[in-house]
């Protein structure tokens, strides 16, 4: 378990789906349960996944999410180049300090197994002290991000709450 400090109200995270057809009803979400089970793999209390249509909705659902000052926020979808891939624009304005690095990594995972990975144009920061990142919409890119932050995520949470662990 890596919560960030459970039991405080720290030990929650939100997931945002981004998806019009998921949202309409066209086909089920897939990313949002896994995303969700990784999340409560690392000791974290996670509600069920908000699936929203591509745009504005996602900026909505990510202030709703923020409001509520959880540990770790993580989107999925709308990070292409589509027209209604906004998740970026939503999310960037949103974020007090980017981590690049971060989503440097989730694409270069990403790259090892499909050129598509350099599409995406996710972000990664702090908005106050919760982690917002914005991971692919395919379940193939959400388990490569999941990969990248897996060891990651304890620290982040630290240095996020405070901590000067290095």
């Amino acid at each position: 378990m890596s919560a960030c400090e459970p039991g405080t109200g720290q030990d929650t995270a939100g997931v945002v789906i981004a998806s019009t057809r998921a949202a309409l009803g066209v086909y089920a979400d897939k990313t949002g349960p896994i995303i969700a089970g990784w999340l409560r793999e690392h000791g974290f209390e996670v509600g069920e996944p908000v699936v929203v249509p591509d745009g504005a909705p996602v900026g909505a659902a990510l202030r709703a999410l923020l409001a509520q000052h959880p540990a770790v926020v993580v989107t999925s979808g709308g990070t292409g180049l589509s027209p209604t891939d906004e998740t970026p624009d939503v999310t960037l304005p949103l974020l007090d300090r980017e981590v690049p690095g971060i989503m440097e990594a989730i694409r270069a995972a990403g790259l090892a197994k499909t050129p598509m990975a350099a599409l995406s144009r996710g972000h990664a920061g702090l908005a106050g002290r919760t982690f917002v990142v914005n991971l692919p919409g395919s379940p193939s890119g959400v388990m490569d991000g999941l990969a990248v932050l897996d060891p990651l995520l304890p620290h982040i949470c630290e240095q996020a709450a405070g901590g000067h662990g290095h």
